[in-house]
């Protein structure tokens, strides 16, 4: 019986897409203000100076820009830079630049196993800010209300058993009764060898052959009597 449901946002709740070609694009092209705007923030401070503890040097401001900027333009999952982004996009959530996207199932299914009890959580790459900002401005609502918590990379990577481990602990859950959702097969492969119980999103359509990954097109094929 599953106690409780983790997801994973991008490709999971939400469109590639949306974080690809929107909140990407708009962090890369709004940092170098935003920081040098809100330089005398102790928050925008403190992750600047967790961009110096990163690459192992004292950084002056406009370097610490550009080590942030080249970590967008490969895609790391660094965790000042997740912080930051989260500020960012918080601004243009409020300025109603854009809304956070979520598939219309997922939302619908997720406020559904709320009504049943479930407890639900999120694990993502991108900050808890970010996650509860996404899930706040959606065009279905605010929908942070459905979740009774949030992790990221603080607890550790998606593709370390350990960090699914520390997750469990938390939530004070055995494995077994926790299921794990994502599009990523490396971050299941992690969450199985922790013990979690797994589900392969594949928004694309596209079902691969797979003995060990029971696979699904979207939330409304979800059957946990199966998981």
């Amino acid at each position: 019986m599953i106690k409780a449901i983790i997801t994973d946002i991008e490709g999971t709740t939400s469109s590639i897409s949306f974080v690809k070609d929107v909140l990407f694009p708009y962090s890369r092209s709004h940092l170098p203000e935003y920081v040098r705007s809100h330089i005398e923030e102790s928050k925008v401070l403190m992750l600047l100076k967790d961009v110096s503890k990163e690459v192992g040097a004292k950084l002056t401001t406009e370097q610490a820009i550009a080590q942030l900027l080249q970590w967008i333009a490969e895609d790391k999952k660094v965790t000042p830079l997740k912080s930051l982004q989260g500020l960012i996009w918080e601004a243009g959530y409020k300025k109603g630049d854009f809304t956070g996207h979520i598939y219309k199932d997922a939302a619908d299914t997720l406020k559904a196993w709320k009504q049943k009890g479930l407890d639900l959580y999120i694990y993502s790459s991108g900050s808890v800010y970010a996650q509860k900002l996404l899930f706040k401005h959606t065009e279905y609502g605010d929908l942070t209300p459905l979740f009774s918590g949030y992790f990221d990379t603080h607890i550790g990577g998606k593709r370390d058993a350990g960090s699914y481990c520390k997750i469990a602990e938390q939530l004070v859950c055995p494995p077994n009764r926790l299921l794990f959702l994502s599009d990523i097969k490396e971050e299941l492969a992690a969450a199985k060898e922790a013990g979690f119980n797994t589900l392969w999103v594949c928004r694309d359509g596209v079902l691969e052959s797979s003995d060990e990954y029971k696979q699904v097109n979207s939330f409304q094929e979800i059957n946990l009597r199966d998981c």
